[in-house]
C-alpha cells in the first residue's frame, strides 16, 4: 500500500498526519464552518476537476464529496484539491459516482528540502521528468518552484 491517500471505493484517507497537524497545512480556504461546505465547492469548481452536480459536507476536518464523474482522473484531481486545504484531514467520497478508480496510483507527501527535481529522481530516476509530475498535479501545483511541506501530490506512472 501507498503512503498517503487511501483511494477505495467507499472513502478516502488522507492519513500523513494527526488530525490536529493537518489543520495547520494547504490552502486556506475555510474561515466559518458554516460557510465550510459553501468555500471548499466553490474552491473544487473553480479549478473544475470533471465532477458534475458537484456536492459537498464538511465537519470535524472531514470532507464528504457527491456527484458523477466521467473519469476517475477526475476523482483523484477532486481529492487532491480537497485534502490540500487547511483544515481538512479526510477526504470521503461514498456519493461520488465514477468509473473504478485505479489501485496503482502513487501519492506522495512533500517533505522539507524536497523539489519537483528531487521528487522526479526519486521515482523516476530523472530529475529533469519533473514536468510529468507538475502536469499530473496542476490543480495543487500551480507553480512548480513553490511547492510546501506537508502538500500531497500524485506520482503519475511513466508510460514507456
Amino acid at each position: 500500500m501507498n503512503p498517503g491517500i487511501t483511494i477505495c471505493p467507499e472513502r478516502v484517507t488522507a492519513p500523513f498526519r494527526s488530525r490536529i497537524q493537518v489543520k495547520d497545512i494547504g490552502r486556506k480556504v475555510i474561515g466559518k464552518e458554516s460557510e465550510a461546505d459553501e468555500k471548499v465547492r466553490e474552491m473544487l469548481e473553480s479549478d473544475n476537476p470533471g465532477i458534475k452536480d458537484l456536492g459537498v459536507k464538511y465537519s470535524d476536518s472531514v470532507v464528504e464529496l457527491s456527484g458523477s464523474a466521467d473519469d476517475p482522473a477526475a476523482v483523484e484531481k477532486a481529492v487532491l484539491m480537497a485534502g490540500n486545504i487547511a483544515g481538512v484531514g479526510e477526504v470521503r467520497i461514498n456519493g461520488l459516482k465514477s468509473p473504478p478508480l485505479p489501485t496503482d496510483v502513487e501519492y506522495y507527501e512533500i517533505a522539507s528540502g524536497d523539489t519537483l527535481s528531487k521528487i522526479a529522481k526519486r521515482f523516476y530516476g530523472d530529475a529533469n521528468a519533473y514536468p510529468k509530475i507538475f502536469e499530473a498535479n496542476r490543480e495543487v501545483i500551480k507553480d512548480p518552484d513553490l511547492i510546501f511541506v506537508g502538500q500531497k501530490i500524485r506520482i503519475p506512472k511513466l508510460v514507456a
